[in-house]
């Protein structure tokens, strides 16, 4: 396991220290476990999708909590009826992958089809968060809307 030493970005920096916890942590945790396997793509400025392969879970195997930071997703199947397997290939065995998220993501749907389970995350901005004009002296004050730049009444 490569291990990247953040010392040296600690020492120089402020404010950063959840940022390095989450990836010393997430370093830690990648422990070789690649089940279910899942992909994360950007389906637009704001919006993310988290796709998991579940193949032969219901939707009722797999349980969805998001809290602050945190999306986790778990899957457990019902034990399976007595059988006599002669080769045992597809994984019958519950699962529990955390995604962190950053600030302002949340969940908005989540759905299961054809074996894979998609998770759609919006990042929404509080206005109050939203960069604005600083005045200098008695200037106009501008007004940033969507881009659009108008003076202020």
């Amino acid at each position: 396991m490569n291990r990247f030493d953040f010392t040296p970005y600690r020492r120089t920096t402020v404010g950063f220290d959840r940022l390095f916890d989450l990836l010393e942590r997430q370093a830690r945790a990648n422990g070789g476990d690649n089940y279910p396997p899942f992909n994360i793509e950007r389906s637009g400025e704001d919006a993310y999708r988290i796709t998991l392969a579940v193949a032969g879970f219901k939707a009722e195997d797999i349980d969805i909590t998001a809290q602050q930071n945190l999306l986790v997703v778990k899957g457990q199947r019902p034990d399976p009826q007595e059988r006599e397997y002669l080769h045992v290939g597809i994984a019958n065995r519950g699962f529990e992958r955390r995604f962190e998220l950053a600030d302002f993501v949340r969940v908005e749907a989540a759905d299961l089809a054809d074996g894979l389970l998609t998770i759609d995350l919006v990042r929404e901005v509080p206005e109050a968060m939203k960069p604005k004009k600083v005045l200098i002296g008695g200037q106009t004050a501008l007004k940033v809307i969507d881009g659009d730049t108008t003076a202020a009444a």
